[in-house]
């Protein structure tokens, strides 16, 4: 794998910024000045290509880059669970594997969400997500990528995201949308 193509973007890191090596999951630091290629721009985070290697940087890092950071969400007042679940559905459809260039839901990955209102008023959220491969030194990545995001929601105050591997995914869970954009359909 050549780790970029003719579509990816050069860039040239305007500051030193936190990344996450793919697929082993290591924390690392890249230096201002640094300079590659983002190969993917999903979901708020960034897969780059530098010197062989792919990284990950968060959302959160997108000024490094040269890049908007993502627009906060917002909840209506009167928000029902079920506006909530639906916003937490689709913060799920953001977040993606760092190789694949399909989200975890249309990959097949979220098996359950379910969410509870607490005495407060706030909600917390409960996911059962799983890996495309039960060694993927992204799987904790992933989780905290999800659980970020979820409690990006206002009136979420916590989201339990629980990695599981039962019943063992395959692809016949993605979707036809994942299939067609991997090739498998």
């Amino acid at each position: 794998m050549s780790g970029f193509s003719l579509s990816s973007e050069p860039f040239t890191l305007l500051r030193d910024c936190s990344a996450v090596m793919v697929p082993q999951g290591d924390v690392v630091s890249l230096p201002a000045g640094q300079i590659g290629y983002i190969t993917q721009a999903l979901g708020g985070s960034f897969t780059v290509y530098v010197e062989g290697n792919l990284f990950r940087i968060a959302g959160n890092n997108a000024d490094a880059l040269g890049k908007e950071q993502p627009v906060p969400i917002e909840v209506a007042a009167d928000a029902t669970d079920a506006d909530v679940e639906k916003l937490a559905w689709d913060q799920l459809r953001t977040v993606f594997d760092p190789e694949i260039p399909v989200n975890v839901v249309e990959l097949g990955l979220v098996y359950d969400l379910s969410l509870e209102q607490t005495a407060s008023g706030q909600r917390k959220v409960y996911v059962k997500l799983t890996l495309t491969a039960p060694g993927c030194g992204m799987g904790d990545i992933l989780v905290d990528d999800a659980r970020t995001k979820l409690e990006m929601i206002p009136t979420v105050a916590e989201a339990d995201v629980d990695l599981v591997f039962d019943p063992p995914w395959s692809h016949s869970m993605m979707s036809d949308a994942a299939k067609l954009e991997t090739g498998m359909l």
